[in-house]
């Protein structure tokens, strides 16, 4: 599978020389495992979670889990609940995916919903509010690896965005992507 063009992400990228703080994410770990989940919801009172999946859960375009993140991966439905907890991909679950068949392979994989959406992050915020329904914006987290795309989207929809800076690998990613992240 290869994602298309992501002009979204190339126009919101101006939005960042308007509005700097659109790329400071609220939270900052290496991956997943140095988020405290349970305090998020306790603490934070976050009622939803959606994440990246390419370089923050999986390799690039694989639909199993990173090995080393199980527990952690494990962990976070536990605490939210599977319902509660969304992938939102910019391969999986796009327009880029024919048939959604990507996004069926990591439902299995993963355990959670795909969001289906037709704008590439930064943009499609609103897909993911029609999913998550009454949960406020601000009651939800967004975990990404790439500033321009995940920290921008979530900053974007109100959302408590947390940057895993550490990315699982560059192999077989896309390379427009890796340039501009």
């Amino acid at each position: 599978m290869v994602q298309s063009l992501n002009l979204s992400g190339i126009a919101n990228a101006f939005r960042v020389l308007l509005n700097p703080s659109l790329a400071m994410p609220h939270i900052i770990v290496d991956d997943i495992r140095q988020i405290n989940f349970k305090n998020l919801k306790q603490n934070a009172n976050i009622k939803a979670i959606g994440f990246d999946k390419d370089n923050c859960l999986t390799a690039p375009y694989v639909s199993t889990i990173y090995p080393p993140l199980t527990e952690a991966w494990k962990n976070c439905i536990e605490t939210f609940s599977k319902d509660k907890v969304l992938i939102v991909s910019n391969s999986a679950g796009t327009k880029d995916d024919v048939d959604y068949k990507e996004a069926q392979k990591l439902e299995e994989s993963l355990g959670v919903t795909v969001l289906r959406h037709d704008e590439k992050k930064p943009s499609g915020g609103q897909f993911l509010k029609e999913k998550l329904g009454p949960i406020p914006a601000d009651q939800t987290a967004f975990v990404g690896d790439r500033i321009l795309t995940d920290v921008l989207f979530g900053n974007r929809n109100g959302n408590l965005t947390i940057w895993t800076r550490q990315v699982i690998t560059e192999e077989g990613d896309n390379k427009a992507a890796l340039i501009v992240s």
